[in-house]
């Protein structure tokens, strides 16, 4: 394993020039929480032992259509305002409305001369209330996107290049099998131009549905007995958190079922990662390729006492896993750097010559993928959170508004209720004993003039910003 280091930079393995125009894959994943990877055989060996892990990469909403809305434009989403799941402050309605579809990481790649695709999830509620079911947005050259039951794996209809085509209960059916044969096509035809894809399996989002081949795979697995799970004292909590109940046994059984369904959902992707990669080497593209896996953001299983979920500004939430794997990336290495999903954009725009607009927000990970950090790095990460009116919805989550910061030591959260919370993450990684009450106040207010300074960030000004300390 090569060396790391204290900049973060790889002593052991001479540095492999990259393409001028290398491919640029994201494998995005649904609500997958970070520390699994090593149980899934083709992501472990092709990307985690081939690539970089950045231990510390952060949402910028631990809510799907927020969190996916600053991954395709590289904005916090008090910039981007698509602030929930649903319409009509959120979704793909709201995403639609604001035109922001005119100008996303599809439209910088193709612009640099990128053949483009975009396989699996798109944004909550797709097509919504005010596209045709056929619409493909700007930016992509190949669309395949399901329109309806996406989440099942089965039974869904694909909106194909415009194109709706129904899909069954098959076992061929199956939408990761569906997605990782696509891919593979879009990976023959690449002839001399490069390409980008963005592929989006679903899994292992509820109900976490296993390909039949994998329906019994994980027997006895258990969630994790972190130090946080079914907490007991919460009594220095914000109430959101004081009143959710112990879960008692028959609803921990219920945690692990869900926790053995979810790994099984995700072995289909850990299929499709290595169909990807066969694909890759067939066709004479993987030296040339930059493979990103990635989420959209952390899930909690009886952490915290909630017994499933997200939007959270806990860990379990926020934390997520990112691995690159690439021409110049050291092998097996780990990065420490905070890092952030707008990041990934400017990255992805960077390895390809593509312009990033002036309302991008985030910061190219390409010299850390070289393995130098720069100076001014970032030292902190803005979360938001936003209360869907739809109420049933609102009904999902017990968690009231927030603004947060993750620094490289705290979190610091301020509640819309007034609440707060403070957790120093070196003595108390799990999060057990909020300081909010306790703390100097020096800190405190310097912690919630950094948010502020977030909060109110645009475009460059967030590059300013989040090296503050």
């Amino acid at each position: 394993m090569p060396s790391v280091s204290a900049t973060g930079g790889f002593a052991t393995r001479k540095p492999v020039r990259a393409p001028a125009k290398p491919n640029v894959v994201l494998i995005l994943v649904d609500d997958l929480e970070a520390g699994n990877l090593h149980l899934f055989p083709n992501i472990s060996r092709h990307l985690v032992q081939q690539g970089i892990s950045f231990e510390r990469t952060f949402v910028t909403n631990s809510w799907c259509c927020p969190s996916r809305t600053s991954i395709l434009r590289s904005q916090y989403v008090h910039s981007h305002n698509v602030l929930t799941n649903t319409a009509p402050e959120g979704g793909f309605d709201r995403f639609n409305a604001l035109k922001l579809d005119r100008s996303t990481i599809g439209t910088w790649m193709k612009a640099a001369g990128y053949r483009t695709g975009l396989m699996g999830k798109f944004l909550n509620h797709y097509p919504g209330n005010s596209a045709a079911a056929t619409y493909v947005p700007p930016g992509w050259d190949t669309w395949d996107v399901p329109v309806r039951n996406l989440y099942e794996e089965y039974d869904y209809t694909l909106n194909s290049n415009g194109t709706l085509v129904d899909y069954g209960w098959a076992e061929q059916d199956y939408l990761s099998d569906v997605l990782a044969a696509k891919a593979t096509a879009f990976v023959n035809a690449a002839g001399d131009t490069p390409f980008f894809l963005y592929l989006a399996p679903v899994a292992p989002h509820n109900p976490a549905n296993p390909a039949v081949r994998h329906a019994s795979a994980f027997p006895g697995a258990k969630a994790p007995r972190t130090k946080s799970f079914n907490q007991e004292d919460v009594e220095r909590e914000p109430r959101w958190l004081r009143d959710l109940p112990l879960i008692k046994p028959a609803g921990i059984d219920r945690i692990d079922e869900r926790y053995r369904d979810r790994l099984r959902a995700m072995l289909g992707v850990d299929d499709l990662v290595g169909t990807l990669v066969d694909a890759l080497e067939a066709a004479g593209e993987l030296e040339d390729t930059y493979l990103f896996f990635a989420s959209d953001n952390g899930f909690h299983l009886g952490t915290h006492r909630l017994r499933q979920g997200k939007t959270t500004p806990f860990e379990e939430a926020i934390h997520i896993p990112l691995v690159v794997r690439g021409p110049g990336v050291a092998r097996g290495a780990v990065n420490d750097a905070m890092c952030a999903t707008i990041d990934l954009a400017p990255t992805f725009a960077e390895l390809g010559g593509a312009t990033v607009p002036a309302f991008a927000e985030g910061r190219s990970l390409v010299p850390l993928l070289r393995g130098q950090r720069p100076a001014n790095w970032r030292r902190n990460v803005l979360i938001e959170f936003f209360r869907p009116a739809n109420k049933k919805s609102a009904r999902q989550t017990p968690v009231p508004p927030y603004t947060a910061i993750r620094t490289e030591r705290y979190t610091y959260v301020r509640y819309a209720t007034g609440e707060t919370q403070l957790y120093d993450l070196v003595e108390d990684p799990q999060q057990l004993d909020n300081l909010a009450a306790s703390a100097s106040p020096a800190l405190l207010m310097r912690l919630d003039y950094l948010m502020r300074l977030m909060h109110t960030c645009s475009g460059a000004s967030c590059r300013v910003a989040d090296a503050r300390s």
